[in-house]
């Protein structure tokens, strides 16, 4: 087996265990179950039971086709080629959050007490470490990273945003995960999560600024 297709099968394998964890709670579902929640860990939206395999394992199988596709349809210059097994980990750890925002989901379904808000921004927090952990390995491409005007522009801008990037993600997901498990209020961990993807975005527009004066662009 290729490592491209452990990668694969990995992903595989968690829509499986979350259609699995579905198809058995589902006789024990009523017939209309929570959807959304708001900042508030309030419900807000419901829809039928059998949307939970649309809205789980569907999304999450969309998504393993779309990062499937993507490599065909980048132009030259961007390939992801040039971090192929990067790339294929990002799609296992996004497709494994996927996976556990939907069972939560169908926790919350089933009766379970959760604290959806602080169950969701925790896992969004933690994968903003993972992402963290490997964004320096990101070459530039137009699909995943911190794509701005000015890293898409210049190769230099790009790699000094990932590697400023790699750092930004990590601790901001190690904060918005203290801040979920502290249950800490709604917009501080918001603004923990928010802060990893928006200063590189500035970043990137500083050193392009810097390099355009030095005329080294």
């Amino acid at each position: 087996m290729t490592t491209d297709q452990r990668y694969y099968v990995g992903a595989v394998a968690v829509i499986l265990a979350v259609t699995a964890g579905i198809a058995v709670a589902y006789a024990h579902l009523s017939a209309t179950v929570p959807l959304h929640w708001d900042a508030h860990g309030r419900v807000n939206g419901w829809g039928p039971k059998w949307s939970l395999f649309l809205w789980g394992p569907g999304i999450m199988t969309l998504m393993v086709l779309l990062f499937w596709a993507l490599p065909w349809l980048s132009p030259r210059q961007f390939e992801v080629d040039s971090f192929r097994t990067t790339y294929l980990y990002i799609m296992v750890v996004v497709v494994a959050m996927l996976g556990y925002i939907d069972l939560m989901v169908l926790a919350a379904g089933m009766g379970i007490m959760i604290d959806i808000s602080r169950t969701v921004i925790g896992g969004i927090s933690l994968l903003l470490a993972l992402l963290g952990n490997v964004l320096g390995k990101v070459r530039r491409n137009f699909y995943i990273g911190v794509r701005t005007p000015w890293t898409i522009a210049s190769e230099h801008v790009w790699n000094a945003t990932h590697r400023f990037a790699a750092k930004t993600f990590f601790v901001g997901g190690l904060a918005g995960l203290a801040c979920a498990i502290l249950g800490t209020p709604f917009w501080l961990a918001l603004t923990a999560i928010l802060t990893g993807p928006l200063l590189p975005a500035v970043y990137s527009l500083v050193v392009y600024k810097q390099l355009e004066r030095r005329g080294e662009l």
